[in-house]
């Protein structure tokens, strides 16, 4: 009788269905909080193939588990330890198909790595403007099925506002042929937000059309030293007053963060001396580096004569910038280097921020006394990674298994009435799934579970997650 694995072997050829061997790249998340065990894992090399490993999953009624580059935080992308479902990686999906520079945008397939998507751009004399610390080895097809964020929301939006159009295979095996380039297409349903976001669960992006634009004459990138989170607000609404559009990214970095990235990354700079927080802007300008250069250092000029900023250093090259941004991508890294940790992936207000923390650090601090509050993010748009490290010397991983629920219930509870969201670009996965089913309207979730049933009536695709 011939089995799933013989049928997925002629779908993809046997080599593309891997059982045996070291299979941690695909069944271990990045954080090393899950690991799971496939049925196999499956890498189709085409669309095509894809629709038919799912047709051919849906008849044997064997749940499929989409993976692009495997990067997520929240459990969403690895198998379950049953041994019974398939693993889908898009990573031979890795083409890009298209470029139209009149129209100002890029067709690539699901599994192209995100830094080839920005080579492929700037190629092209573009600038795909998605940016985030894991580009790297996390690809397009992952980045819109969590609505990624990264770097430059502030200027761009979130992977959602730079998708055009998309190629989806759905829970019955069809393919919706969706690869747009329109920017005005009113004809019903917007089918396209449908997935993006949805983690797997609705349906597997195989391809996606997006939006470029031109790349900036220059780009300047300074750090800003300051005593407070207020004063950190108060300098991006006077780098949103002075340089308008050309604000490309605003981060701020705690002093533990930073202290983390020295203690084990001693070769990347502190260019500044300690402080309670620094800030990280960009500015692009369309005019050249001359006027970019003067208008950046007029900001922190001012903003240094008002006592907002107590210290700041503009890059003077390439590689001063590509510098200044390694130190605040080397903060997860620190932290892992530093041990297991409560990670918290929040949203706010940007009027609300200062206030949450003052006021949920407090509470932390009172209940578990001395913890390390590793606190950095995109201040420009309201999204802080809020994470908790253990008191210095402590039992990192005890501290994880023991604290991580009272740690997140008190996080969580003082979003509330700071009108915050408890998942901003990381999602849901396994990890949040029982906040969401506490935290979210109930007419909300109801809806959520009505569209689950009309686009995976059987419950193939990534089971488990996010419902």
């Amino acid at each position: 009788m011939t089995t799933l694995l013989d049928t997925l072997r002629r779908i993809v050829g046997a080599p593309q269905v891997l059982t045996e061997g070291d299979l941690s790249a695909y069944t271990h998340d990045w954080r090393r909080r899950w690991q799971g065990r496939p049925l196999a894992v499956v890498r189709p090399g085409s669309t095509a193939e894809v629709a038919a490993v799912v047709r051919a999953c849906a008849a044997a009624g064997t749940a499929i588990v989409p993976q692009g580059g495997n990067t997520g935080l929240v459990g969403g992308g690895v198998p379950d330890t049953s041994g019974t479902q398939v693993l889908l990686s898009t990573g031979r999906l890795n083409r890009v198909r298209g470029i139209d520079a009149a129209n100002l945008t890029l067709t690539a397939e699901a599994g192209c790595v995100l830094q080839a998507v920005q080579q492929a751009a700037t190629d092209a004399g573009l600038l795909f403007p998605l940016s985030l610390a894991a580009e790297g080895s996390c690809t397009l097809g992952g980045n819109l099925a969590t609505n990624a964020g990264g770097t430059q929301v502030l200027r761009w939006g979130n992977a959602r506002e730079l998708c055009l159009g998309l190629e989806v295979v759905t829970a019955e095996g069809e393919v919706w042929e969706g690869l747009t380039g329109l920017r005005k297409d009113n004809t019903g349903y917007d089918l396209r937000d449908l997935f993006v976001g949805s983690e797997g669960t609705l349906g597997i992006i195989t391809a996606a059309t997006m939006k470029l634009a031109p790349l900036p004459a220059a780009t300047m990138t300074a750090f800003a030293a300051c005593r407070s989170l207020d004063d950190c607000v108060e300098l991006l609404n006077r780098a949103r007053a002075r340089l308008g559009s050309g604000l490309t990214g605003f981060e701020v970095m705690g002093r533990h963060a930073l202290d983390l990235v020295a203690q084990h990354f001693a070769q990347l700079p502190r260019p500044l001396p300690q402080a309670p927080w620094t800030a990280l802007l960009e500015h692009s300008d369309t005019e050249g580096e001359q006027a970019a250069r003067e208008r950046f250092e007029a900001l922190l000029g001012a903003a240094m004569e008002a006592g907002i900023v107590t210290d700041a250093v503009v890059a003077e090259s390439v590689a001063q910038s590509n510098a200044l941004w390694h130190v605040r991508e080397a903060i997860p890294l620190a932290q892992a280097e530093e041990g297991p940790n409560i990670k918290h992936d929040i949203s706010l207000p940007v009027s609300a921020i200062a206030a949450f923390c003052e006021h949920t650090d407090a509470l932390l601090l009172r209940h578990f006394p001395g913890v390390r509050l590793v606190n950095f993010g995109h201040l420009g748009d309201g999204n802080l990674h809020y994470n908790v490290q253990s008191p210095a010397g402590g039992d990192a991983g005890r501290f994880l298994a023991e604290c991580e629920h009272e740690v997140n219930r008190i996080v969580y509870d003082a979003l509330v009435p700071h009108g915050g969201s408890f998942s901003a670009e990381h999602g849901i996965g396994v990890l949040k799934r029982d906040e969401l089913a506490a935290r979210k309207s109930p007419v909300a979730l109801a809806m959520m579970r009505k569209v689950k049933a009309a686009l995976d009536p059987r419950g193939v695709l990534n089971p488990g997650r996010v419902l």
